[in-house]
């Protein structure tokens, strides 16, 4: 699934390909993927202009010109691709915006699990998903105060707790291994026995983790590429993540892989240790 780097990337690929133009026509060629009739979302965005594409978390905000966003979430293989008219369809191809200059925003998704509402901009919070979606992962939204009341009052595993959006918004498999391994936690400490110092390094390391993958535009796994079709490239920088086997790159010792909420989940067993409780 794109995770947050990479839904960044689409959009700021998608801003620079197709912000400002003018849709003239929709064709909907797989109706569940959308909150509205066939013709009821293509009349409402015909020979309207795309004002802009904003993100929240994992979702983009494609806003109209008559005052509508568009809430578009990718899932697990969704993604957005811009072509002159007359190229051939793709067989995944769902949705097609046919744009006054000639070209088409065609959105793509071979197993049509991602999923566009339309509704009136200032409206987007109420879709499911983002009705409890968390803080961004930026110095300014993700503050020790909140990630110590939200981490004090859980007594989860940290895995599932960082891939629960409305805790972080953002983080997904990759990166959740990613940031526990930077910050020597075992995916399975229980996340109220974290101290203050280790809730520091790790929002830390979130927050930089996030930036890192925004500049490398994102990781490809499986069919993720960006708004021109390019791949991302942050896979070569992954410190744990796929890396079952291979030598921890701090310590050596051979990265393992567990299932843990149903997701694989990669640690290295002696840099990332479970502890007791060190609050007092």
């Amino acid at each position: 699934m794109p995770e947050l780097p990479e839904v960044e990337t689409v959009r700021r690929g998608l801003t620079e390909l197709v912000a400002g133009s003018r849709i003239k026509t929709v064709d909907v060629l797989y109706p569940k993927m959308i909150n509205l009739s066939s013709s009821d979302f293509a009349h409402a965005l015909q020979n309207q202009t795309i004002d802009g594409i904003d993100r929240r978390g994992k979702y983009l905000f494609i806003r109209i010109g008559n005052g509508l966003t568009i809430v578009s979430h990718l899932r697990m293989e969704g993604k957005y691709d811009v072509e002159p008219e007359g190229v051939p369809l793709s067989k995944h191809t769902h949705i097609v915006f046919h744009l006054a200059d000639g070209r088409q925003l065609r959105y793509n998704d071979t197993r049509k699990f991602g999923r566009m509402n339309l509704v009136t901009t200032g409206q987007e919070m109420t879709v499911a998903g983002l009705k409890t979606i968390g803080p961004e992962p930026t110095e300014e939204t993700l503050t020790l105060d909140y990630m110590r009341r939200i981490f004090g009052k859980s007594r989860k595993l940290i895995k599932p707790f960082l891939l629960d959006q409305s805790n972080i918004a953002g983080l997904g498999n990759i990166y959740a291994d990613e940031v526990l391994w930077l910050s020597k936690i075992h995916p399975k400490q229980p996340v109220n026995t974290l101290s203050v110092t280790e809730l520091k390094e790790l929002r830390q390391n979130i927050i930089e983790e996030i930036k890192r993958a925004i500049a490398g535009h994102g990781t490809t796994v499986h069919s993720y590429s960006t708004a021109y079709g390019e791949a991302g490239s942050f896979q070569n920088n992954l410190n744990v993540y796929g890396r079952e086997g291979q030598p921890c790159l701090r310590c050596g010792t051979p990265i393992e892989k567990i299932k843990l909420a149903q997701r694989g989940t990669h640690f290295c067993p002696t840099c990332q240790v479970i502890h007791g409780d060190r609050h007092g």
